[in-house]
This record gives structure tokens, sequence and C-alpha cells, in this order.
């Protein structure tokens, strides 16, 4: 049975930082593409007329988009906007009004994670959950308990069809093309398991701070804010079987396999660290234990990836911004030409941000008498950026009622409990100097493997590697 598509879109936290970053463009370019020809009604605290509220939505598309006066012109016309006080029952009542003669709306929860309680207990309470969607931004939790309490709370009120769980990386092109590489290729499959792979790392490294939300920070840190979920969610689409086919249920069936395979992070197997500087971020305090940086190894217990790490890594105020997978093949048993030396392993790459890039590391006979070699990357596949935004891409899907790139519950729950062991501050904290690659401990615990490889703060020439 196709899902019937939602007939107004609500959101909360219209005045926020995500609705001005995110939301708005992807309304836009809905608009723009055909996808969104409902009413679109935001909610927020400030208490703005639907002239100050367009004038948001602009100044928010110039600034992070492009704007298409056609097609803001259109989105104009559907915009509304209540202001109110989520613990306020009035306010549902102003938006049960407003949602008029629609029987589907979706509602998205672009707020703090501690409100999601409030404004599902409100839109229940009022009515506005009668056959309605809901999209709940990331983290779901903040750790197993308060995962499964969020998600008992959500189910009193919405059917598990009508849960949306929204993980933006699951939208973006080259994340889904790590998954479609994978798979359309047929000379990786006989390689892809712990016979050939020596390790897979992962980094995401971001040069600037906490950019003024220090306040949000201080209730995340970088396990909860990134590794529980992008990166965890990265992990399993590099490490999953092939699903039986292409049906959403089916990939995330198989994604759940790898989820559960994931063993417990031991905190022995974790650096944290917090950059210099961080406490005296506007809303963080004095004495924070929130790390601002994460290294780890992780380990998944099947057959397929016995004995290969996933090296993983996230951090603040790293020397470059940018997100790579680097998954290095063993070298070859019987050295023929070159002696066996550190750094000569074959590889594949992943740039995942900020522009995309597949690559394969191979070595080749530099000219001359002697037989000696020198590496080579041979590039794949390269394009500058998505033509589609996540959220654009991700919207879109839930407004059809199509669950394929959002994060099931049953995954989530399992993210928790691999991170689980990390969380209360059980990992020393050491601060590291802005602008350099974390604490030196996270480069120790990697030594054995040839050390951590760093991305390049751009791709401007084939063939370099960070």
């Amino acid at each position: 049975m196709v899902p019937s598509k939602s007939d107004a879109f609500v959101f909360f936290g219209a005045t926020g930082d995500l609705a001005y970053k995110q939301i708005f463009p992807a309304l836009q370019a809905m608009i723009r593409h055909g996808h969104l020809d409902i009413p679109v009604i935001g909610l927020g605290k400030s208490a703005w007329s639907i002239d100050q509220f367009i004038a948001r939505a602009r100044d928010s598309i110039e600034k992070h988009s492009t704007l298409d006066s056609d097609a803001f012109n259109k989105l104009s016309a559907r915009l509304q906007y209540i202001s109110g006080d989520y613990l306020d029952d009035a306010t549902y009542q102003k938006l049960h009004a407003a949602l008029g003669k629609a029987t589907q709306p979706l509602h998205y929860l672009a707020v703090p994670p501690e409100l999601f309680g409030t404004v599902v207990k409100g839109l229940s309470k009022s009515g506005c959950a009668k056959n309605a969607r809901v999209i709940v931004e990331k983290p779901f939790g903040r750790d197993l308990p308060s995962a499964q309490a969020l998600n008992r709370l959500l189910m009193e009120s919405f059917p598990a069809e009508a849960i949306f769980r929204v993980d933006h990386y699951l939208g973006k092109e080259p994340v889904q093309n790590l998954l479609y590489f994978r798979f359309a290729n047929a000379l990786l499959d006989p390689i892809w398991n712990c016979n050939h792979i020596e390790s897979i790392q992962i980094t995401m490294a971001e040069s600037f701070g906490v950019q003024g939300r220090g306040s949000f920070y201080e209730s995340v840190g970088a396990i909860r804010d990134v590794v529980q979920n992008h990166l965890l969610q990265v992990v399993s689409l590099l490490a999953t079987d092939a699903p039986a086919d292409n049906h959403p249920d089916a990939m995330r069936d198989a994604k759940l396999q790898a989820f559960l395979a994931m063993r417990p992070i031991a905190p022995d197997e974790a650096v944290r660290g917090q950059f210099k500087g961080y406490l005296k971020e506007p809303g963080v305090a004095p004495d924070s234990q929130t790390e601002t940086f994460v290294a780890l190894c992780l380990h998944i217990d099947n057959e397929r990836w016995s004995g290969v790490p996933f090296y993983i890594r996230a951090g603040k105020q790293l020397p470059v911004t940018g997100t790579e997978v680097m998954v290095k093949l063993k070298r070859p048993s019987h050295g023929i030409f070159d002696a066996t030396v550190p750094g000569q392993a074959n590889y594949f790459r992943f740039r995942i941000s900020p522009d995309v890039l597949i690559s394969v590391g191979a070595r080749v006979k530099k000219p001359g008498e002697a037989m000696t070699g020198q590496v080579v990357e041979l590039v794949a596949h390269r394009h500058p950026c998505d033509e589609m935004s996540p959220y654009e891409r991700l919207l879109g899907d839930a407004l059809q009622g199509d669950a394929s790139l959002f994060a099931r519950y049953d995954s989530i729950e399992a993210a928790w409990r691999t991170v689980a062991p990390l969380l209360g501050n059980t990992v020393p904290l050491e601060e590291y100097e802005p602008q350099t690659w974390g604490p030196p401990l996270a480069r120790q615990m990697i030594r054995d493997d040839e050390g951590w490889h760093n991305p390049a703060s751009t791709e401007e020439n084939d063939g370099k590697v960070g």
C-alpha cells in the first residue's frame, strides 16, 4: 500500500537556528522542484507578525542558499506563523485552528531535545497528533534509558510508521553513494571483509569551535553530537551485508545486524579531548567536562569484520574541515619489487564533505630502469556538492511517508548500547591546542596501524592525499 501524502507541514522552532540554516532553504528548493504545494505553518516563541516571519525566511535563504524570486513568492503565500509558549495549551489550539481541513499533517520538532516530550503531549492533547506524522531531530535521547523513554512517549501518540527520526547524514548524496558504490560494483564484494581489509578510519574534522552554541554543545559533546548518530550510521553502511532487496525495511534490517554486532566501546579504547579556550565560550560551564574531540576504536564481532579495527575520530578546532573514510587494504603477502614499508597499502578513500570524491590508492612503477614503485590515486568519482540538500530530500520523503532514509529505533538503541561505556565522563579529558589533531594520546592509540589519515582542507589536485 502506498502511503498517502501529508497535507500540511508544521515546524516547531521556526525562529531557531536549524530553521534559519536548513529548513527555509529546503522549503524553497521543494517549491522550485514542484515538491511542496501544501500549507506551511511555523511555530516559535517570538511574537512576530507574518511579515516578520517571511522576512526571516528571505534572510535565511539569501544567506544560506540562493533566492529564487518566483519560488520564494510561492513559499511566502503558503507560510503561516503562530507565536506561543510550547507549555501553553492555547498554542496548540491555535495550531489546530490553523490546520483547518488538513487530515494528515507532518509535524517537525526542530526544537531542543528537552522539549520533545512537551510538544508531543501538546499535540496529542489538542488533537493535532491524530492521523499525523512527526519528525524528531537527533540526538534521539541522551543515552539508552532516555531514548527508550522518548520512544515510549512518541509511541503513545503516533504509530511506528508515522515517526521519522532524522539523521541528516543519511540524506547526504555521498553517504548514500557509500552504499551504492559497495553493492553496485562486483569488484568490491570479494575483498570487502577481514581477509583483505586491514583497517577502516573515519574522521570528521571541523576547523571551527562551537560558534556561540555553547549551551547546546554542553548538553551533547562530540560523542552524542556526531558519533552515536552520524558516524555509527556511516560505519553501518560500510559494514552491512547486502540487503535482501531494495525495500526500505530490507536495508534497515541489514544495517541493524551491523549495529547489533558492534562491540560496546571500552573506555580504554577511546580518547576524549577539549580544546583550550572552550571554557571561555558563552554558555559553557567553567568546570565543563564536555568533550570537543573524541577518538576511538570500534570492533564489529561477526565473521566479515573479525579483527578489523574501525577507528573513528571527530573534533572541533582541528586543522581543517573535512570528513573522510579511509579503507586500508592489507599489503601483498609476498613483496616482489619493493621492500615492505608502511604507506604502501592499497586503499579506498571516500571524501564525504565539504567536497565529494571516491578514489582508489594503488602503486605503479616509477619510470626508469629500476623496478620500484610509487603511490598514485585513481579518482573514481568527483562532484562539487549535493544537487539536493539532505533536508530537502528528507522533508520530501517524510511528506510522502517514505522512511527509507530515516533511522529506525532499533538501530538507534543499538548505537546507544555501543557508546554507553563512554558516557558519564568515564574517559579522562585531555586538553589540546586549537588547530591541532587533538590530544597526543589519540595518535598513540593508532600508531601500530600506521597512524591517522588526515583529510586535506580541499581537493585541488587528483592524486594528492592529505
